[in-house]
C-alpha cells in the first residue's frame, strides 16, 4: 500500500516517531541523573505507580481452576511517570507491557484514559459493549476512564507480543488498575 495515499498509515508512523522521540528524551534524562538520584527515582516510581510489581492489565488473578488461571500473565515496566504541567492534578504514566505466548489478563478497569500502541505480535482485547478485536504492530486502542476491559490476551501460542500503554490519571501517577 502506498503510504502517500494512506493518511492513517502516515498518522501512525508520525505517532510512533513521536513516541520514539519522547522515549529518547526520557532515557537521556534518566542517564543524566547522578547514581544516588536514580535509586531515589526508582523508589519513587515503586511508591507511586501501582503496577510496578504486578501485571498492568490484571487487578485480580483469574479464578482458580479456570483455563485462564493456567495461562501466563503479562509483565509491565514503568517507562515514565510525570505530572502534566498544563493540566492541574493530572499525570501521565507510560508502561511497556510484555505478553508471553498465550498470556491472558482478566476483567479490570482503569481510573483514567489509556491509549495502547502495539509494538510486536498480536493483542486481542475487548471492552464491554464492543466486539473483541485483534491489534497488530502500529495499531492502537483506547480505553475511556472507568470502561470495563473484559480481557486482553496474546492469542499466539509461540510468539510474544508487546505494547506501550499511556495512562492519563490523577496526580502522583496512580493507581492505574481498578477491580472490575
Amino acid at each position: 500500500m502506498n503510504a502517500m495515499r494512506c493518511p492513517a498509515f502516515v498518522r501512525r508512523q508520525g505517532f510512533l516517531a513521536g513516541m520514539a522521540a519522547v522515549s529518547i528524551v526520557l532515557v537521556a534524562g534518566w542517564a543524566a541523573l547522578p547514581h544516588s538520584d536514580k535509586k531515589e527515582a526508582v523508589n519513587w516510581f515503586a511508591d507511586l505507580c501501582s503496577s510496578v510489581r504486578r501485571p498492568m492489565f490484571s487487578s485480580t488473578p483469574a479464578p482458580a481452576g479456570s483455563a485462564e488461571a493456567a495461562r501466563p500473565a503479562t509483565s509491565s515496566k514503568v517507562i515514565s511517570c510525570e505530572p502534566l504541567p498544563n493540566v492541574l492534578g493530572k499525570s501521565v504514566t507510560t508502561l511497556l507491557v510484555d505478553f508471553p505466548p498465550r498470556a491472558y489478563s482478566p476483567a479490570h478497569r482503569h481510573p483514567g484514559s489509556v491509549t495502547a500502541v502495539i509494538l510486536a505480535g498480536t493483542i486481542r482485547s475487548q471492552l464491554a459493549g464492543t466486539p473483541a478485536a485483534d491489534y497488530r504492530f502500529g495499531e492502537t486502542f483506547f480505553e475511556p476512564p472507568g470502561a470495563l476491559h473484559l480481557f486482553a490476551e496474546n492469542p499466539d501460542p509461540v510468539h510474544p507480543a508487546k505494547l506501550v500503554a499511556v495512562f492519563v490519571t490523577d496526580e502522583n501517577c496512580g493507581p492505574l488498575v481498578l477491580p472490575p
